[in-house]
């Protein structure tokens, strides 16, 4: 069995055609094949189930993919580790993202990474905090930047706390209380709100907020992005609470209310990278953003 042949059937699992695989290995389809057919006889299973119309993964298959997947993220850590030790860093940063994180420019620190380090190739995708960590917690994600209620710290993951921040809360323009310098939760209890889903880091800070202040709140909406919040609340449908610093650098936001809270829930933002310890190219990246002396 040769290394090779696992990117092969990785490649047709996630493309679920030969065609399309042979062309990300940068093989024509004939030698792909071919790989992958000899990989069967040797392991005495069919992996796919081929059809004229499709390709799919045989029982076989699904529980040969994992294992597959491991150890070519192995084989890459450990050409990677090598060419750290003379200077080389390269492989791929996945790198994940809340859509309100304010605590880092991700971009600029990707750019002084990339000057560095233009080997490095980058995968980058938005979610939920919790989704995050457990991505993170898999191996799935080499680095994410998260944020949580005051009351909660990341687990199963090393973790930098970047920043601590107050929600202010996000008002139409028209609002009547869009004047105010202030205000108290018990203010805004009464309003329809927009928040992001039940059961996420991102709406649980709100939501413990008006519990400890012994309030019931209404959220008529919920999303899972922020543009489209700050569309309902700009329609006047609903006001919604987001992190001071977000509201300040968001251009979706433009033309909204930011109107401190007295009583607002906080959250902490933090980056987070895997517990056996970052790549080679995770841990340039960490020094990008400023957390290096964490490191370990």
């Amino acid at each position: 069995m040769e290394l090779q042949q696992m990117r092969y059937v990785v490649a047709v699992a996630e493309t679920s055609n030969f065609t399309r695989a042979a062309e990300r290995c940068h093989v024509v389809q004939s030698a792909l094949s071919h790989q992958v057919k000899r990989l069967e006889e040797e392991l005495g299973v069919a992996l796919f189930a081929r059809t004229s119309r499709r390709v799919r993964l045989t029982p076989a298959g699904e529980a040969f993919l994992p294992a597959a997947r491991l150890c070519l993220e192995s084989a890459d850590r450990a050409a990677a580790e090598a060419a750290a030790t003379i200077g080389q860093i390269r492989g791929r940063l996945n790198v994940g993202v809340i859509p309100t994180v304010a605590a880092v420019d991700v971009p600029a620190a990707l750019s002084r990474l990339r000057r560095r380090h233009p080997q490095v190739r980058v995968g980058l995708r938005t979610g939920a905090s919790n989704e995050l960590v457990a991505d993170v917690a898999s191996g799935e994600l080499d680095v994410a930047f998260l944020g949580l209620p005051g009351t909660r710290r990341p687990t199963g993951v090393q973790s930098f706390e970047l920043a601590r921040e107050r929600l202010v809360a996000v008002l139409p323009p028209d609002h009547p209380r869009a004047g105010r310098k202030r205000l108290r939760l018990a203010d805004l209890a009464g309003e329809p709100a927009v928040d992001f889903p039940y059961g996420s880091a991102g709406r649980a800070q709100t939501d413990e907020a008006f519990a400890q202040a012994g309030l019931a709140r209404d959220v008529a909406f919920e999303v899972t992005d922020v543009a489209l919040m700050s569309g309902l609340i700009r329609a006047g449908l609903a006001i919604g609470f987001l992190a001071a610093p977000y509201v300040e650098i968001a251009p979706e936001l433009k033309g909204l209310v930011a109107v401190t809270v007295t009583d607002a829930p906080h959250r902490t933002e933090y980056v987070v990278w895997p517990s056996p310890g970052p790549t080679p190219a995770t841990a340039e990246f960490l020094t990008a953003v400023g957390v290096s002396r964490t490191i370990h």
